[in-house]
């Protein structure tokens, strides 16, 4: 394979100096190899390269300007830092507008396939950031396969609300996203959707913007296996770094410019007993995850982190594109920022010895105790700050599965409760993981189990203030385990 250099890519910060990246991948080439069984696989599902393009609307139709729009790397550069900070997976998801169907397959996918052939230790999917009609933006993953970029082309030309042209009013509408999840329900290899920093344009708590509680319900119950989820942690979280490493006093964490994140989290997720705890509440299979969002680097004036930086998403699965995409629809995943665990198990045992672990279901005789147990590992080494944050708390928390709401807007759910708080006197070392117990006793409803845990003192996340340095403040979430009760 001959040697491939990607583009050199300049961009001036905010300190005026002018930053630039050049790397270059030779050699030979070898296939990613798997190993054996299911493991912990980092990810992240929302990255931009230079085919998030920019428009000259002088032209009918608008003509694609290539990295004139706010996100500057070839997709290959993107996989190597994907490589270099210790991801696993990824999927390249640029952002639409008219016509951009037509850039996407055309450009952007058969410079995904040479990324592929330059750093095929990533698995890489071929996605976007789907312009939702009635909504925010959503990430789209499409299943790997010798017709992925005809399965796309046909999703993006077909519903997303930008790629008309001229632009058509009717494709923004919430009707129209129904429509959309109808005919990828129908797909005979289903795509992943997963909503991006949902409440990002929420003024207050519980006041929802573009995207709303009722909304992800109607998503989720007309394609439960597309409609997945949400990002929990938000990309753009290095809104507040300045390209020399200071503080931008005035900066917001994931560019939540109206209410803020807590502890980098989306008010959605982070908030106990709401959003999220009231879809558990349900019984939905709806799950978190987290993204870098990544368009331009902090250190040459953006906003971002590369991919795998900052925040991955740990997805158990087998290195293959069908098996991680499986991790992710079924809810094998936990998140975390800063590298501050690396792995993460969560089993619920019954006294009958059957058990489940996280994205699962333990069926339980009413009555009876259930063990819960956590297993972390907290990484040798420095994260990509230099620092070597530790874990100072993990939360068990739990809540009761009462079926659908009547008010498909209920944001709550009042039964959600933290279990208990664990320090590290309380876990034992085994190994190289630490591990804590917790039995609930007399199980009597069906319900879920979550965990999370911090490097800080905060019992509740607390609001993010303007200028708050993300390497201070790190949260790990796993997604539920299901109780059901017979």
């Amino acid at each position: 394979m001959p040697r491939f250099a990607l583009t050199r890519v300049t961009r001036r910060g905010s300190s005026g100096l002018m930053a630039a990246v050049t790397i270059l991948a030779g050699g030979s080439c070898v296939s990613a190899q798997s190993p054996s069984g299911p493991t912990w696989l980092a990810g992240d599902h929302h990255i931009h390269s230079r085919y998030s393009v920019g428009w000259n609307r002088d032209t009918v139709p608008p003509t694609p300007i290539v990295g004139g729009g706010g996100a500057i790397y070839p997709i290959p550069m993107n996989a190597l830092m994907a490589r270099h900070h210790g991801l696993d997976w990824m999927v390249a998801t640029d952002h639409g507008g008219p016509n951009h169907s037509k850039v996407n397959l055309e450009r952007a996918y058969p410079e995904l396939l040479r990324s592929r052939e330059v750093v095929p230790e990533v698995i890489q999917f071929y996605g976007m950031e789907f312009d939702t009609p009635g909504a925010d933006h959503s990430s789209l993953i499409i299943p790997h396969s010798h017709d992925e970029a005809d399965q796309l082309h046909e999703i993006e030309q077909g519903f997303a609300k930008f790629d008309a042209f001229p632009r058509d009013p009717l494709r923004n509408t919430e009707p129209r996203m129904i429509e959309a999840l109808t005919f990828m329900r129908d797909m005979a290899r289903k795509p992943v959707l997963i909503a991006n920093h949902p409440s990002r344009s929420a003024p207050e708590l519980g006041v929802y913007g573009l995207d709303s509680p009722a909304e992800f319900r109607d998503w989720n119950d007309t394609a439960p296996n597309v409609a997945v989820g949400m990002a929990g942690a938000p990309g753009h979280q290095a809104v507040a770094l300045n390209p020399d490493g200071s503080v931008d006093t005035v900066g917001a964490r994931g560019a939540y410019d109206r209410y803020p994140t807590s502890g980098g989290f989306d008010q959605m997720t982070a908030r106990l007993g709401g959003f999220w705890d009231s879809m558990l509440g349900e019984g939905r299979r709806w799950w978190i995850t987290a993204n870098s969002d990544s368009h331009v680097n902090w250190r040459e004036g953006g906003s971002d982190f590369w991919p795998g930086e900052y925040s991955k998403t740990y997805v158990f699965a087998e290195k293959s594109h069908d098996d991680i995409l499986d991790g992710i629809r079924s809810g094998r995943v936990f998140v975390t920022t800063g590298d501050l665990v690396s792995e993460l198990y969560v089993t619920v045992k019954s006294v009958g010895g059957s058990e489940a672990s996280i994205g699962g279901v333990l069926v339980v005789t009413e009555g009876d105790d259930v063990l819960v147990t956590v297993r972390f590992l907290d990484p040798d080494g420095t994260n990509a700050n230099g620092n070597d944050p530790s874990v100072a708390r993990v939360d068990i928390i739990a809540g009761e599965v009462h079926g659908p709401v009547e008010d498909r807007s209920t944001d709550t759910n009042a039964t959600t409760r933290v279990l208990g708080r664990f320090s590290p006197s309380n876990w034992v070392r085994d190994g190289a993981y630490w591990t804590l117990t917790h039995r609930i006793e007399d199980l009597r409803h069906d319900g879920y189990l979550r965990v999370r845990g911090t490097n800080t003192d905060e019992l509740e996340p607390e609001l993010d203030p303007r200028g708050e340095d993300p390497w201070a403040d790190l949260w790990f979430y796993s997604n539920p385990i299901f109780l059901e009760v017979r």
